[in-house]
């Protein structure tokens, strides 16, 4: 079997465990069955460790199995060492301190019930069981809780996936507060390219809040849906001696054909980020990388460099490509919390986070069926709770988040190699977990 065939197999049996585990909560059956945390580690299997390593211990992007879980405990902080990348620059100037609270939280008093099957546990136990590489909570900007696990260090990035949706629309927001960008105005304003697509009809802002109707699956069960053609021709999988299809994210966007309306209802879908991705780069006439250095890495104090993975073209993934350290996820998460401003300057417009906070429709965002979010809105890829603390998340695949609670003065930030990738692995115990820290810390 062909290297690429073996990756959409090997990925499409975990995630056929996601919709396995999404049916179990809904049905109130049993979950799936998970890995030990701590004998999969990569401390315990020895992935990658030796001058060289041994040869059943090496990951290479060659090799499916590298992004397969347990090697994702490694895979997913070293991704600079198996594909090309494109760096952020964070700047000349100093990082901004994170300084640590006289007081830290301990996790083991912060306790929750979980969503579903009601089981009590601490947010010490979600961190193990939900295969958390790293969490760190700032409470009014100080860090009451810090912790590495897998193979992340707090100078080492960490593969966001979907988080860099929530940077991509971020930047969109701040292009649009300064005049740069016309939400209202269609894509073929900026990209002309798109006549002709299931995008030659379609406002930016329908692109920006994902209400765009594209024939295109992301069930990663199916090995024939859409988002393996995407992975192929951003090259996220290996394309095979034989592939002859789309061999860019340009080349792959160009395909895409319309279903349904645009507008009415909220469909997560990861070409819609690569979409805007391609019209922040036509509108600011820069690339991806360096605007989000120059809008928003080099303004918050970031500590390290961060990077995007790119394809054979050098073009960054607005969807899931970004990488970065936890403590420089945070710094970006309490600019947010504190409507874009950082060491008493406006780093990110007021207006594109308020706009951000406030949300979307959640009319159109309750008709794609998220039973564990009832009440949530979508807007400029950011997801909204409307709880009553004003909650708001960046969410990615396999348990990558910033969580931002403004009542509540909180941000956490948690980098994570669950081995079921949907968010129904994680949700169940990491959205209770995260309010009842919020709430914890509150009371202090």
């Amino acid at each position: 079997m062909p290297a690429l065939r073996l990756a959409a197999a090997a990925v499409a049996t975990l995630c056929a465990a996601s919709m396995h585990l999404a049916t179990a909560q809904t049905a109130g059956a049993a979950a799936p069955a998970l890995p030990d945390p701590a004998t999969t580690s990569v401390q315990a299997l020895g992935w990658m460790q030796g001058f060289p390593p041994p040869p059943d211990k090496v990951i290479t992007f060659e090799d499916p199995r590298g992004n397969v879980y347990p090697r994702t405990r490694w895979t997913f902080s070293h991704i600079r060492e198996l594909v090309p990348t494109a760096n952020v620059w964070r700047g000349p100037g100093a990082a901004l301190p994170l300084p640590v609270a006289a007081t830290p939280v301990d996790p083991r008093q912060v306790r929750f019930k979980a969503l579903g099957s009601g089981e009590e546990m601490d947010f010490e136990q979600m961190l193990a069981r939900t295969y958390a590489d790293g969490i760190l909570v700032l409470h009014r900007g100080q860090v009451v809780l810090e912790r590495y696990a897998g193979a992340l260090t707090p100078e080492r990035p960490h593969l966001a996936m979907s988080v860099t949706k929530s940077f991509v629309g971020t930047l969109a927001a701040i292009l649009a507060a300064e005049g740069q960008l016309d939400p209202a105005a269609p894509v073929t304003r900026y990209l002309p390219e798109m006549a002709g697509t299931a995008y030659g009809d379609a406002t930016v802002r329908q692109v920006m809040d994902m209400t765009i109707g594209v024939k295109y699956s992301e069930n990663y069960a199916d090995p024939k849906a859409e988002i393996w053609d995407y992975a192929r021709a951003g090259g996220m999988l290996p394309q095979g001696r034989d592939y002859a299809g789309p061999k860019s994210f340009y080349d792959f966007l160009k395909t895409l054909q319309k279903e349904g309306a645009h507008g009415d209802a909220f469909a997560y879908k990861t070409v819609n980020a690569e979409v805007l991705a391609w019209i922040l780069r036509r509108a600011a006439n820069q690339s991806l990388a360096d605007l989000l250095s120059q809008k928003v890495w080099q303004r918050i104090g970031a500590e390290q460099d961060a990077y995007f993975m790119v394809d054979r073209l050098g073009t960054e993934s607005g969807g899931g490509g970004l990488n970065t350290t936890l403590r420089d996820l945070a710094r970006f998460g309490e600019a947010m919390r504190n409507g874009g401003r950082v060491n008493g300057q406006q780093a990110i417009p007021a207006a594109a986070v308020a706009e951000i906070a406030r949300g979307g429709e959640r009319s159109a965002f309750a008709k794609a069926g998220y039973a564990l979010l009832p009440g949530w809105s979508y807007k400029d890829m950011w997801w909204v709770t409307h709880n009553d603390h004003g909650a708001y998340m960046a969410r990615g695949i396999h348990g990558q988040s910033i969580y931002i609670d403004p009542k509540a003065e909180t941000v956490i930030v948690r980098y994570a190699a669950h081995p079921i990738a949907a968010n129904a692995g994680n949700d169940p115990l990491t959205l209770p977990a995260f309010h009842a820290m919020a709430t914890a810390l509150m009371a202090r």
